[in-house]
C-alpha cells in the first residue's frame, strides 16, 4: 500500500479557525479537491519527518510542536494517509513553494471541510474534535 503523511496546521483569525491547505497543480487538476500538504516519505524517514518536510517543501511554512491525527485510506488509490496537526507558526504566510502546489492558504473550517478531498475530511472532524475540548489551544 502507498503510504503519504501530511500536516493540519491551524490557527485563529478573530473568532475563526482556519487550516493550511494546498491545491493541486496543472491543468487536468483544475477541478480536483484540496489536501492536506502531504506526500511520501522517503525510505529511511519517520511519517512525522515527512509530513514537515513535505508541509515546508510545498507551502514554505515550517512546523512547530505536532500531534498525530491518525490515519485515513483514499478510497479510489488505496492510498493510506498519516496526519498530523499543529498550531500553524504566529507569521506563517504560506506559499506555493512547490511545482505540485497551485494553491497554498488558511481556510476557515467550515469552507476547508468543503474544498478538501473527502477522504481526508475525517482530519477536520478530529481536528475540530479536539479543539473543541480544548478552546484555549494555541493559535
Amino acid at each position: 500500500m502507498r503510504e503519504s503523511a501530511g500536516t493540519l496546521l491551524y490557527r485563529r483569525e478573530g473568532d475563526e479557525w482556519q487550516v493550511l491547505l494546498v491545491h493541486p497543480s496543472g491543468n487536468y487538476n483544475r477541478r480536483a479537491p484540496w489536501s492536506i500538504p502531504k506526500g511520501e516519505p522517503d525510505a529511511d524517514e519517520s511519517h512525522e519527518a515527512a509530513a514537515r518536510r513535505e508541509t515546508r517543501e510545498e507551502t514554505g511554512v515550517i512546523a512547530g510542536d505536532l500531534f498525530p491525527l491518525g490515519e485515513t485510506i483514499l478510497q479510489k488509490s488505496r492510498k493510506r494517509i498519516t496526519a498530523f496537526a499543529g498550531a500553524a507558526p504566529a507569521a506563517a504566510t504560506p506559499t506555493c513553494a512547490s511545482w505540485e502546489v497551485d494553491r497554498a492558504e488558511f481556510v476557515a473550517l467550515d469552507r476547508a471541510r468543503e474544498l478538501l478531498h473527502p477522504d481526508q475530511a475525517v482530519f477536520i472532524d478530529r481536528l475540530w474534535e479536539l479543539l473543541r475540548q480544548k478552546p484555549s489551544a494555541p493559535a
